[in-house]
Parts: C-alpha cells; sequence; structure tokens
C-alpha cells in the first residue's frame, strides 16, 4: 500500500475501509487506529519503510471503537508493545467488557453500510479481538512524548467516548469519524449513536484553528482545512 504523506511527520496509510495514520515522534512513533482485524502485518510494513522497528511503537491511539479502527490494536500490542491510548467511554467496548452502542441508521447510511458489511464477509475478515487500554484519555488531556503539544478533544456522537487530536501549533487535527471526506469536501462521518450529537461535535472541530485534517475515510484535507470544516453542512449529510 503507498504511504501519503501528509506532512513532514504524519503519514495515512490508506485501506478500503478506515486509513491509518503513523507520526513520526522525537524517539519513535504513534499510530493512530489500527484498521479493522488482520491489518497489522501491512501496518508494520509501512513503519519499516519509514525506518522504523516495532519496537518503536510508542503509542496507539484508538479514536474509537469501532472494528475498522480499534479492530488490529490487540495484535500491533503482541508485535510492539506500546500502550493503548482511547477515549474513557469507549474504553470498556475496546477492552470488550460492556456491549457497543448500535448506530442508528439513516435509509442511506443503512444502504452503505450493509455493502461494507457485506464486503468484509466476502473478504473473510478475522474477527475482531478485544484489547486492554492502557490510558483513558477525557477531554482537555494532553498527550506526552510528542514534538509539539497535543491536545485531547471528546468528540461524542458517533460513539459515545470519540475522540480527536488537536496540534495547535502545526494546525493537524485528526478527528476521528466526525468528519470524512467526498469529492474534496468534508461531510459528517456516517453510522452515529446519536446523529444531533455528532453533528454538534463536528461543529466544535470546525471552530478550531485548522490546516490540515487527516480523516480516517476519505482523502485528507492538506490546505485551508478550518475552511472547508466551516463550509460544510453536516445537518444536510446523509439524509
Amino acid at each position: 500500500m503507498e504511504l501519503i504523506q501528509i506532512t513532514p511527520a504524519v503519514w495515512q496509510l490508506p485501506f478500503p475501509v478506515g486509513h491509518v495514520h503513523l507520526v513520526r515522534l522525537p524517539d519513535g512513533y504513534t499510530l493512530i487506529d489500527t484498521g479493522v482485524p488482520g491489518s497489522a502485518p501491512a501496518i508494520l510494513d509501512a513503519l519499516d519503510r519509514l525506518g522504523g522497528r516495532p519496537r518503536d511503537v510508542r503509542q496507539i491511539v484508538v479514536t474509537h471503537s469501532h472494528l475498522d479502527h480499534m479492530g488490529s490494536a490487540a495484535d500491533l500490542v503482541a508485535a510492539t508493545g506500546a500502550r493503548v491510548l482511547a477515549g474513557a467511554l469507549d474504553a470498556p467496548f475496546i477492552r470488550g467488557t460492556a456491549p457497543e452502542p448500535e448506530p442508528v441508521f439513516t435509509a442511506p447510511e443503512r444502504t452503505l453500510h450493509e455493502q461494507i458489511s457485506a464486503g468484509f464477509a466476502d473478504a473473510n475478515m478475522p474477527p475482531v479481538k478485544h484489547v486492554p487500554v492502557d490510558v483513558e484519555l477525557h477531554d482537555g488531556d494532553s498527550l506526552d512524548g510528542w514534538a509539539e503539544p497535543v491536545r485531547v478533544l471528546h468528540v461524542p456522537g458517533h460513539t459515545p467516548g470519540g475522540i480527536a487530536l488537536h496540534l495547535p501549533s502545526s494546525g493537524v487535527l485528526f478527528p476521528g469519524d466526525i468528519v470524512a471526506t467526498a469529492e474534496g469536501r468534508a461531510i459528517l462521518g456516517p453510522f452515529n449513536v446519536d446523529r444531533k450529537e455528532a453533528i454538534a461535535s463536528f461543529r466544535r472541530l470546525a471552530a478550531l484553528e485548522v490546516e490540515t485534517v487527516c480523516v480516517p475515510h476519505g482523502l485528507p484535507l492538506v490546505k485551508d482545512g478550518g475552511t472547508a470544516l466551516r463550509s460544510a453542512a453536516p445537518e444536510d449529510d446523509w439524509v
């Protein structure tokens, strides 16, 4: 798979469903999300192409509990020994100690979800392995070990405990599934447990000073990302 360099320290590893981002730290790497189950070999290969080794992965940040984001976390922990960080309210779903709430689909979302689920079945995707969460993140927390400040934002709606990461100095945003892109524009991510709450989280992210938006679904917004977020109409998406 082709690695897409987004900034001098951030790469996107695109997957058919659920991209993974690799971030270079002063002394290693952070992985943001882990793809569906079975994605670990491709992620470790991407790390190798960047000159990293499995033991160089310091953190695995899971933006939320859906299987295309936490699906390979257990395999990557086994390979790297990295700590897993996730939003506090999603941590029980990632650990497997509580049932994950179901999304409330609009009609277009249901059709898309059925197509994606059929693709997973055709691909014989391995079962999900739950994984311990070492650090539960809350709104306003910061992450250690990065080359610049990283602010954690609680952005509920897609899941109860979804998080985004904002790097104010460089204007980089990792929004989780609150934001996707399509045809060069920012849209609300589908499959939300609370659509109204997800739209409010989208609007919160749109109020940030942002240049680059590293979305898990779609192409990254590499210029004027904040303008794209503020120009979006999430209320009109997926209806």
